[in-house]
């Protein structure tokens, strides 16, 4: 009897090892926290020069971490960059040229109603991959407006609070909060956490408070107003930040902070006045809007750099560089999915074919390998182009390599830059290089043929048909 206790107990002792071992080995997975903000222009941190602005969260991680310059999102608006990140496919592949607006809308520019549920999706990879994931902020993978569109938790997150969606609008300045919560929750648990961040800041309207306009007494009103927003979103990063200090899983963390496209900014003189948003309510308007690009060309909705070269900041201490600055590696949206599942351990699906490729060895410092695939994008600009927006007529883009070629909707006038030595495109090289326009627009044509002529599938709200 004696010796068949003793039999037990060291079973009992072997699995409880085995146990602790299991929680230790999760715990050692890294986390992912994912920080996008909307409408983040480049230059809009004080770390990349930007005049007044102070965002010294941010900066705290380009400082300890690696701050790459040659960022590219997906789309200039935000609901086609957004596909593009939870993906990994280009998001003309959808149909999805456009924010989502409502049915109206969305049915007479050829569009969806929400992004296909039977999309790939990164959460659903993850959480298979035994990850908890959640999501916090912007959704606009649908819209509020149409009450019968998936909600996140459909798409394969946990948890989640958001705005932009069907349902209850979680309120815009509680992002940080309910991250954090769910960080010190999967912590206890001994989870790897996967978390989208996505705020508000700097899109309109904007919903200023008092103590963050007062930080800037100096200012005239747009800029004391566009100031205020974005020290507020640093603030709430640093909250965030400081909750991975104090847990002591900073190390173990990979944060990624960025934005979904380039700045808004009026066509023309507009003084602040207030607006109503029906999913995060009142607030100042365009007026305010006076984001800045770093130099970089046009702004939000246009293909040129303004418009997609986006701030891209990577911090993981121990694993990527502290204090470096990446001028050279060309990094896309529809890499994420492919580097988060890499720095997860998680297997792509046998069947899934992404339009990207994993950075993981880039952000790790590796020069960064030859791009084999090309990257494409589609927008329906006006042509020529309207008053005001000068540069918001690219209606298709495609970087191979080291050229940038961007043309119109029908595309019977082009634009081609070398935009690695001029990421700022101020120098048209078609005439000089005929052939490259040539094999570029071929590149274009293929493509194009491989995307849907309309949406298919249950991706229609019940009130197209009223």
């Amino acid at each position: 009897m004696k010796m068949k206790w003793l039999k037990l107990g060291f079973v009992g002792f072997v699995v409880a090892l085995l146990s602790v071992a299991n929680v230790q080995a999760e715990q050692a997975r890294p986390n992912i926290l994912f920080i996008f903000g909307d409408d983040w222009g480049w230059g809009d941190l004080s770390c990349h020069g930007h005049p007044y602005v102070k965002t010294p969260n941010i900066d705290r991680l380009a400082e300890e971490g690696t701050d790459f310059h040659r960022f590219t999102v997906a789309s200039g608006v935000c609901s086609p960059s957004r596909t593009a990140v939870v993906t990994g496919h280009f998001p003309a592949r959808y149909n999805i040229d456009g924010h989502f607006a409502w049915v109206p809308t969305n049915e007479k520019r050829g569009m969806p109603d929400w992004l296909s549920l039977d999309a790939p999706f990164l959460p659903r990879m993850l959480t298979k991959g035994g990850y908890a994931t959640a999501h916090y902020g912007k959704w606009h993978l649908s819209n509020n407006m149409i009450p019968d569109s998936p909600v996140p938790s459909e798409y394969g997150y946990d948890e989640y609070g958001a705005f932009n969606c069907a349902g209850e609008q979680m309120p815009v300045h509680e992002d940080a909060d309910n991250a954090i919560a769910f960080i010190e929750k999967s912590h206890k648990a001994g989870k790897p956490f996967f978390i989208n961040l996505w705020m508000h800041e700097p899109h309109t309207p904007f919903h200023t408070v008092p103590k963050y306009r007062w930080r800037f007494p100096d200012l005239e009103e747009a800029d004391n107003i566009y100031a205020s927003v974005l020290s507020h979103a640093d603030d709430r990063i640093g909250e965030v930040l400081d909750a991975l200090d104090r847990l002591g899983i900073a190390d173990n963390t990979l944060v990624v902070f960025s934005s979904d496209n380039g700045p808004a900014r009026a066509a023309k003189p507009t003084k602040p006045s207030l607006q109503h948003d029906t999913a995060t309510g009142a607030g100042f308007g365009i007026g305010a809007s006076k984001g800045i690009t770093g130099g970089r060309k046009g702004y939000k909705s246009a293909l040129f750099e303004g418009g997609i070269g986006v701030p891209f900041i990577v911090r993981w201490p121990g694993k990527v560089a502290a204090g470096k600055v990446d001028d050279v590696s060309l990094i896309s949206a529809v890499d994420l999915l492919p580097t988060f599942c890499e720095v997860a351990g998680v297997a792509l699906p046998a069947s899934y074919r992404p339009d990207g490729v994993s950075q993981l060895a880039v952000l790790k410092g590796a020069t960064a390998p030859k791009r084999e695939k090309p990257l494409f994008w589609k927008f329906d600009s006006p042509w020529p182009a309207q008053q005001g927006k000068s540069d918001h007529w690219v209606s298709f883009a495609v970087v191979d390599q080291t050229w940038k070629l961007v043309a119109n909707k029908d595309m019977g006038y082009v634009e081609l830059y070398d935009i690695a030595a001029d990421p700022y495109e101020t120098n048209d090289q078609k005439e000089q290089h005929p052939e490259v326009v040539k094999q570029l627009l071929k590149k274009i044509d293929a493509w194009r043929k491989t995307l849907p002529v309309k949406p298919e599938g249950d991706v229609f709200s019940e009130l197209r048909t009223r």
